[in-house]
């Protein structure tokens, strides 16, 4: 049995779906994960949006958000994971 495409029509196309994708950013289990306050949050999409724009450089949005991230003084083993879990807030749209 092979996979049958199903007939869509434009509209169906026209319509965002997150159906079949999985984050790409795998978190590290375990019970030590530092909660992520609500400022830092807004700190991260304030100063570091990306919104895949034409004009706008991945690797400068990328160099920024490191140094924003290094800018909040965190320990080794928190800096990583809380890098991972404040990625997502800088992509917007």
């Amino acid at each position: 049995m092979g996979y049958e495409n199903p007939i869509r029509t434009l509209g169906d196309y026209s319509r965002s779906s997150h159906e079949g994708y999985r984050n790409t950013i795998e978190l590290p289990e375990g019970n030590n994960v530092v909660p992520l306050r609500s400022d830092t949050i807004r700190l991260v999409q304030n100063r570091c949006s990306f919104h895949g724009l034409w004009f706008e450089d991945p690797n400068q949005h990328l160099k920024d958000f490191l140094k924003l991230v290094d800018s909040l003084d965190l320990d080794g083993e928190n800096r990583e994971i809380t890098c991972l879990r404040l990625f997502q807030f800088s992509l917007r749209d």
